[in-house]
């Protein structure tokens, strides 16, 4: 893969040094993936740093209850695993919700291109006091008092964000999404969630259309999740 797709594909390297991408170029290879395998599970010695190429991927826990808890969400361009840099095992799994490609490098050889470049570690720890921004986010949406069908608004709104693309109905989250794993987005009963998406439905604010999820109007949803 060339230098200048690298960055343009992915934003973690945006700023690092020519260097530091003929390094990790010389050792980059690439996976497909296909629909429902993992890349990782809880507990795997990992030792590549993996990113995502093509697809969407999901980082899940499987809590005490047996229930499946999804964490992230990531889309193209996305660094999955930086947990991998401590040396320890993985701490979630990671799923493919589509067919997928993965480009990977050996954690070494990412560790030492960041040892040189001061602008790639920088890169490395923005992405993370982002993804730790989010976790806070999580946790104070999890003991809040938000009813459950805001929680779905405000995540959805977020997935258009971050998922989305134009169509001529609304933004349409383009991650296949069912609503059992809707519910492990917030952590909730399906049959619970499925009520709440009818309210949502008969809102106006959503629509289900071929097994995706349309936000009809980013802002009137926004407005949903913000009424009293």
């Amino acid at each position: 893969m060339k230098k200048e797709n690298l960055r343009m594909q992915f934003p973690i390297l945006q700023n690092a040094s020519e260097k530091s991408l003929d390094l990790l170029q010389s050792h980059m290879a690439i996976k497909n993936y296909g629909k429902g395998e993992h890349l990782f599970l809880d507990k795997q010695t990992v030792t590549q740093v993996y990113f995502l190429l093509k697809g969407a991927a999901s980082l899940y826990k499987m809590c005490s209850n047996n229930e499946k808890r999804t964490i992230f969400l990531h889309k193209e361009g996305d660094l999955l695993n930086e947990v991998v840099l401590d040396g320890k095992t993985a701490s979630v799994n990671c799923e493919f919700l589509t067919d997928s490609q993965v480009l990977y490098v050996d954690r070494q050889i990412f560790l030492q291109a960041c040892e040189k470049d001061f602008l790639l570690t920088q890169s490395v720890f923005s992405f993370m006091s982002l993804r730790i921004r989010r976790l806070y986010h999580q946790v104070s949406n999890a003991v809040n008092s938000m009813r459950g069908d805001k929680k779905i608004a405000a995540r959805l709104w977020k997935l258009a964000r971050d998922f989305g693309k134009h169509t001529e109905h609304g933004i349409e989250i383009e991650i296949p999404l069912s609503i059992t794993q809707v519910a492990e987005l917030i952590g909730s009963k399906r049959e619970t969630v499925s009520r709440q998406i009818k309210i949502l439905t008969e809102e106006g604010l959503i629509l289900l259309k071929d097994k995706k999820i349309i936000i009809v109007d980013p802002s009137k949803l926004l407005n949903y999740i913000n009424l009293p």
